[in-house]
């Protein structure tokens, strides 16, 4: 499959964009979770954690592996450097979630209700994230590589200085985005709409856009450029 690159330089030419892989989680039957409360650095393992309240909880560098978390309450709980792997989050909600230095990989995201979620230096591989809406997420000098945002409101999301490799953006509206000092390769942002950039316009190399959001980035486009635009007088 060819499409245009935007930014890729070299005249215009083409060139291929590789598709995010995405995640393939297989759950195996699950224990209830107890209820006990998160530990810092515990170990949940097969565990389903349904409806559970984990506001203001503190699980630091906790590992999830093979989890199902359902309806859960996220406000404030604390999650830094924590990994969750080949695990599914339905439907969960909160504000001010700590996920600083996290790894994510093979995880599907689903329906999720968040706002301030802070992802600052995390790791997202092989990840999914489909529905819901996610308010002021704090991505800052994160790594992501293979992440799908499906159906979803993102809205004004941080990429500063992040790194994102095949990531794609399907039927997903990303407004007030900042990409300032962040590195692109192979971001798919057609499906996008609406696709609105606060910052780091001048960062989309490695991006692609359809020609109609071309046209609506024109303007910041010509401001980056320092370029003024004036009817004939």
């Amino acid at each position: 499959m060819v499409r245009r690159a935007v930014g890729g330089g070299g005249g215009g030419g083409t060139a291929k964009v590789r598709a995010a892989r995405r995640p393939e989680v297989r759950l195996p039957p699950l224990e209830p979770y107890d209820g006990g409360g998160l530990e810092a650095d515990g170990d949940y393992d097969g565990l389903e954690f349904r409806e559970a309240d984990l506001a203001g909880q503190d699980g630091a560098g906790a590992r999830f592996m093979d989890c199902a978390l359902t309806g859960c309450v996220l406000d404030e709980t604390s999650l830094p450097r924590a990994r969750v792997l080949d695990s599914v989050l339905t439907g969960v909600r909160g504000v001010g979630t700590r996920l600083a230095e996290a790894t994510l990989r093979d995880v599907e995201l689903v329906g999720a209700r968040l706002g301030g979620t802070q992802l600052h230096g995390a790791v997202l591989e092989r990840v999914l994230i489909r529905g819901g809406k996610i308010d002021y997420v704090n991505l800052r000098r994160s790594r992501l590589k293979d992440v799908v945002f499906e159906s979803c409101v993102l809205v004004e999301p941080d990429f500063g200085g992040a790194r994102l490799e095949r990531v794609e953006f399907v039927d997903c509206a990303l407004k007030g985005a900042d990409f300032s000092a962040a590195a692109l390769t192979d971001v798919d942002l057609r499906g996008a709409a609406p696709l609105e950039l606060s910052r780091g316009v001048d960062r989309l190399s490695g991006a692609v856009i359809s020609p109609a959001q071309l046209l609506d980035l024109a303007p910041v486009l010509a401001a980056e450029l320092g370029v003024r635009v004036l009817a004939e007088g």
